[in-house]
């Protein structure tokens, strides 16, 4: 079943992609190349993950630790390694470069010069990592400057990769080989006390951070990040690329495939010497998160692109269509929602253990339902 295009792609929906400038030469510009229904179902889909708060897991896994398996995968992992939720903000930065290609193809349709993206592209992403300041400085009920938030590194890689996209994709390549290299080259002349990649407090991170601001970061999170994010964003826009080129499915799904495999077994392969974490976004995290982003793309494209079951991706396009605006629901009002909605629910503690798992989805069915009231009216909230 095929849902009909005016309800996957309501015209008031064509400027939520990012937009940005390319090299290349725009063959189709119908209204449906400026949209990717595999693409857009992938963002509501981790827009949901990241505003989910867990499904309330960790609650749950506290009531009886069985659950705790399931619920470290929920929780960022504390150092060195990977966990599902560590995925959650690659895959965001990732899905911003994707749609970057689809933005600029319908920014030149209606006639948009280089500088007039130029200065689209600049100004978005001062807002974005304005509007990080503000939904972080409300969160913690203070005024709070970061560049930690996945809205400030996306505002900051979102302008970095516009830049690298003017080059041939051969130099681009170039570049983010040597992004990635020059970051572990970074971090090894820096080391810190317990060597580079160890060090949680003195990595050349944490120092900038202390430079910076003068303190370290909560969970040691390093605002150079956005280094290494680049190349996670400029993923993204190949990717962006080749699903606009649409090439038969089979080809496109053996190219994402072979993508994945290529930086999953890459990442693999230097964890010895340049281990996989998060918090500091290494190389080898930066290649091996890359992969499985690319296979959840690929999932994505294989089923709603190649196989044609589109009718499943209406709650998730719901959301993506909105991704600013749950994105700051989540930050501001989720402990509100909660308060809320427990008072009518008595927060489902006659399900015993598994109340907080039932609260915590009544919330983001909440939130969902905010969406689906802007996306019945066609209010969608851009930067």
């Amino acid at each position: 079943m095929r849902l009909p295009p005016s309800m996957l792609y309501p015209d008031s929906m064509a400027s939520v992609p990012n937009a940005v400038a390319t090299t290349r030469p725009v063959a189709d510009l119908s209204p449906v190349a400026h949209r990717n229904l595999a693409l857009d179902a992938f963002r509501g889909f981790i827009m949901i993950m990241l505003v989910s708060g867990g499904f309330g897991l960790a609650e749950l896994a506290k009531r009886d630790p069985f659950y705790a398996p399931l619920a470290a995968q929920f929780e960022h992992m504390p150092w060195e390694w990977i966990t599902f939720w560590d995925l959650i903000q690659p895959a965001f930065m990732f899905i911003v470069g994707a749609a970057m290609p689809f933005a600029l193809a319908r920014r030149i349709e209606q006639g948009a010069t280089s500088g007039q993206i130029f200065r689209h592209v600049a100004a978005r992403s001062l807002r974005l990592i304005l509007m990080s300041q503000i939904l972080m400085s409300i969160a913690r009920g203070r005024l709070h400057f970061q560049l930690i938030n996945v809205l400030a590194q996306i505002g900051i890689t979102y302008f970095l990769c516009y830049l690298i996209m003017q080059l041939r994709f051969r130099w681009q390549a170039v570049i983010a080989a040597l992004i990635l290299i020059g970051h572990w080259a970074l971090f090894v002349a820096f080391p810190g006390s317990e060597g580079p990649f160890l060090s949680k407090t003195t990595n050349i991170g944490a120092r900038v951070d202390i430079f910076l601001f003068g303190r370290i970061n909560p969970g040691y999170w390093a605002t150079i990040n956005f280094i290494t994010s680049t190349v996670t964003t400029l993923f993204g826009v190949w990717a962006g690329q080749l699903l606009r080129a649409r090439r038969p499915p089979g080809e496109t799904i053996r190219i994402l495939g072979g993508w994945a495999v290529a930086c999953l077994l890459s990442g693999w392969a230097i964890h010895p010497w340049n281990p996989i974490v998060k918090r500091i976004c290494t190389t080898s995290f930066t290649l091996y998160s890359a992969g499985w982003v690319l296979l959840m793309l690929l999932f994505f494209y294989w089923a709603v692109e190649s196989k044609g079951y589109r009718t499943w991706t209406f709650p998730l396009i719901v959301v993506g269509a909105n991704p600013i605006f749950i994105y700051s629901v989540d930050m501001v009002l989720r402990g509100w929602l909660d308060r809320a909605i427990g008072v009518f629910t008595f927060r489902y503690e006659w399900l015993g253990e598994f109340a907080p798992v039932a609260q915590s989805c009544t919330v983001l069915l909440a939130m969902w339902g905010l969406c689906y009231w802007l996306y019945r009216r066609g209010i969608f909230f851009k930067l």
